[in-house]
C-alpha cells in the first residue's frame, strides 16, 4: 500500500539522514520514478523534505523533524511474530513488511536508546545461511504473487488452487483446504488436506496458486507444532530405512543432498564429533538400495554402523569390486 511507502520513506529518511533516489528505490523495492513521486507527495502533505543536488546530494529531512508514526499493518505484525523463528524474515514473503515493522519499531524508541539497539542488532546473528560443518544452501525462491495468494488463503481460511509439480510428474492443479505453513532448513512447506486425506507441499514446487472465495474445510483451531511433529513421524515410518553410521563432517552436505533425512546420534546430553572427528549421524533413507547406493558414493569418508543387511550389502559389492580390479592374471 502506498501509504506504508510513504511511512516507510519518512522513516529511512529520519534514521538514515540524506539517501539518493535510487538507494531509497532499493530500499522500498520500487522505481526511481515513484520514489521522486511518492517525495512530492511528501511535500505537499507538509513533511519538510528537501532535495540536495551535486555528486553527494540527495533527498533529506529537515533537521529535528518528527511525527507520530504508531500503527504495524497486519502483515508487518505478522512478519515480527514469524521472525522469532529462524530466518523467519526471509519466510513466506514477509521480508519487506519485516524491513517496514522494524523501521517502526526503532523511530519509537528514544533517540538516545536507537544506536544502542542498532548497534546491538548488529552483534547478534540468528541461524546464517552457513553452518561449521556445511556448505552454503541457497534459500528457495517462490514468486511474491504466488505467496501472497498462498499466506492470504492460510490466513482467511478459504480453499486454495494449486498447480503444482511434484517429483517426476507433470504438473497438475489441484484444489486443497490449506492448514498452515512451515520453514525447515530454509525450505518451506504449505499443510493442507485434499478430500480429507493430509498432504504437504514443498512450496518451491508451486508454480500458480489461487485463492478461492469458498470457505477450507478445516478447524478452527490449530496446533502446527503438533501436526508437524505427526506428519514427519508418518513419512520417517513408511518403507524407509533408518541408518545408523559415522560420517567425515566435510561430506555432510553430500549426505544431506541424497537422504531423506539427517539426525544426530549419540551419547546425552550433547552427540557432537567423536574422538577422531567423525559425526555420529542417523540418516533415513527410502529403502535398502537407496542406502547402498548414498553411502557407496560416500566411499571411506562413511562407515554405516547399523543395520547389519546394509553393511553386508556394502562388503559384497566392496569385495566385488576389490575383484574385478586386481591384479591380471599373468601380470
Amino acid at each position: 500500500m502506498r501509504a506504508d511507502r510513504l511511512v516507510s520513506l519518512v522513516l529511512l529518511l529520519r534514521q538514515r539522514g540524506r539517501l539518493t533516489a535510487d538507494t531509497l528505490a532499493r530500499e522500498l523495492e520500487v522505481s526511481t520514478r515513484t520514489v521522486l513521486r511518492d517525495i512530492e507527495a511528501l511535500s505537499a502533505a507538509g513533511v519538510p523534505v528537501y532535495a540536495e543536488r551535486g555528486r553527494h546530494g540527495g533527498f533529506a529531512l529537515l533537521p529535528g523533524f518528527r511525527t507520530e508514526l504508531t500503527g504495524l499493518n497486519h502483515d508487518e505484525a505478522l512478519a515480527l511474530l514469524t521472525a522469532g523463528s529462524a530466518r523467519g524474515e526471509q519466510a513466506f514473503g514477509l521480508g519487506s513488511a519485516l524491513a517496514s515493522a522494524t523501521r517502526k519499531v526503532v523511530d519509537a524508541l528514544p533517540e538516545s536508546h536507537q544506536a544502542a539497539v542498532s548497534d546491538a542488532a548488529a552483534r547478534i546473528l540468528v541461524a546464517p545461511e552457513t553452518d561449521l560443518l556445511s556448505r552454503r544452501t541457497p534459500t528457495e525462491e517462490v514468486p511474491g504473487s504466488t505467496m501472497a495468494e498462498i499466506r492470504r488463503a492460510v490466513l482467511t481460511g478459504r480453499k486454495l488452487r494449486l498447480h503444482y509439480a511434484a517429483v517426476d510428474r507433470a504438473p497438475q492443479w489441484r484444489t486443497v483446504d490449506p492448514i498452515g505453513l512451515v520453514t525447515v532448513r530454509d525450505r518451506g512447506y504449505l499443510l493442507a488436506t485434499r478430500s480429507g486425506a493430509d498432504r504437504t507441499y514443498r512450496l518451491s514446487r508451486i508454480l500458480a496458486a489461487e485463492e478461492l472465495p469458498e470457505p477450507a474445510q478445516r478447524p478452527d483451531r490449530v496446533d502446527l507444532d503438533r501436526v508437524w511433529r505427526e506428519r514427519c513421524a508418518r513419512f520417517l515410518s513408511g518403507d524407509h530405512i533408518a541408518v545408523l553410521m559415522r560420517l567425515n563432517p566435510e561430506r555432510r552436505e553430500d549426505l544431506l543432498n541424497t537422504a531423506v533425512a539427517v539426525r544426530a546420534a549419540g551419547p546425552e546430553p550433547s552427540p557432537g564429533p567423536e574422538p577422531d572427528g567423525r559425526l555420529r549421524l542417523e540418516a533415513t533413507f527410502q529403502d535398502l538400495r537407496h542406502a547402498e547406493w548414498a553411502l557407496w558414493q560416500l566411499g571411506t569418508d562413511a562407515e554405516a554402523l547399523t543395520p547389519e543387511s546394509l553393511r553386508t550389502s556394502l562388503r559384497r559389492r566392496a569385495a566385488e569390486m576389490a575383484t574385478r580390479y586386481g591384479p591380471a592374471s599373468g601380470a
